[in-house]
């Protein structure tokens, strides 16, 4: 076992720097944007006194960064689970670290994550960061949903939303990939919907208020209201897009809060923000690659600038590179190229 540190954290992890579930103690750096803006976001929040309900806790890194770096207000207290033999052991080593042994806003339990889930009395923030898909997970999250809570999910499937195993996203998520250059914003569109049918069946609607797609994996925060209206406008935005779907047609985010999240964030979480800003004030569902465009294409933001000056929206898309999320029809564009 070695100690690494992660913000203002430090904990426990395996020696070997493979990344799988099997390991004893579950540690994935390449998720650290990840747990950066989960942080971010909950210090956005105006609400405080969250209980947090992480049954895949893993290294406790996630929970125990909320607790050293987010306002003392903010949370109430954290439960962290997971079902592997010696968590609670692992935990408290952890805890001791963080000089967090003694903090009785810590709870400690080892279960299964469903069982964990369902036999809390629930609560504000629920995060489901799962090696693979969140599905078996979703159901018990949503039932332990408080009003006016978030929950987090993290698919790291991405062969089956991205279209490279078709027929195992139409399994797990009800709808048909895509697999080209708009793969990861389809993709992250029909985990969207997944989670909200979930939630539909409880009369609860989740609203995305931050998703993304990075670094091989999809992660959405989605707001969750009660009511039997609010989760049927929800099942109207579902619909098609360029043969896939069905997936969610809405926005992939919330500005007011996004807007909040870039005033706190810095280095690789910031630069992600500004680029969603930009998306989440164009509004449309999918993007134009400008690599397809044509052989002799102004670069992306002397193109930007030309689609704007012809009065319509455009901005980056943090999907592709490239890509220029933009209102205009391919017709207008290719005349101004």
């Amino acid at each position: 076992m070695r100690l690494i540190q992660e913000g203002k954290a430090v904990v426990f992890v395996e020696s070997s720097d493979n990344i799988s579930k099997k390991l004893a103690v579950f540690y994935n750096p390449v998720m650290k944007l990840n747990r950066d803006l989960s942080i971010i976001l909950l210090d956005s929040l105006t609400k405080n006194h969250l209980n947090v309900g992480l049954p895949l806790a893993g290294s406790g890194i996630r929970g125990i960064r909320f607790l050293k770096e987010l306002p003392r207000r903010k949370i109430k207290s954290v439960s962290f689970n997971d079902y592997k033999e010696g968590f609670i052991e692992m935990m408290k080593k952890n805890l001791v670290e963080n000089r967090l042994i003694n903090d009785k806003r810590v709870l400690l339990f080892n279960q299964d994550a469903n069982e964990f889930l369902m036999q809390s009395k629930g609560f504000d923030y629920i995060d489901i960061d799962p090696f693979g898909t969140p599905n078996p997970f979703l159901d018990s999250a949503v039932k332990r949903l408080s009003r006016n809570s978030i929950l987090a999910v993290t698919a790291t499937d991405t062969s089956a939303l991205c279209g490279t195993h078709q027929k195992a996203c139409v399994r797990k998520y009800w709808a048909k990939p895509l697999h080209n250059e708009l793969k990861h914003e389809i993709g992250l569109r029909i985990l969207i919907r997944k989670a909200q049918l979930v939630g539909a069946q409880y009369d609860k609607a989740l609203v995305p208020v931050l998703s993304f797609s990075v670094d091989h994996y999809f992660r959405v925060f989605f707001s969750c209201t009660k009511g039997k209206e609010a989760a049927d406008k929800i099942l109207e935005q579902h619909g098609f897009f360029k043969d896939s779907g069905p997936m969610w047609l809405g926005n992939l985010g919330d500005k007011k809060l996004v807007s909040k999240m870039l005033k706190k964030a810095d280095g690789k979480a910031l630069k992600l923000l500004e680029i969603i800003n930009e998306e989440l004030r164009i509004g449309t569902v999918g993007f134009y690659d400008t690599h397809k465009l044509g052989k002799r294409i102004p670069v992306r933001d002397e193109l930007i600038a030309r689609i704007r000056r012809k009065g319509f929206k455009a901005g980056r898309t943090h999907f592709n590179p490239v890509g220029i999320k933009s209102d205009i029809p391919k017709e207008e564009l290719l005349k101004i190229i």
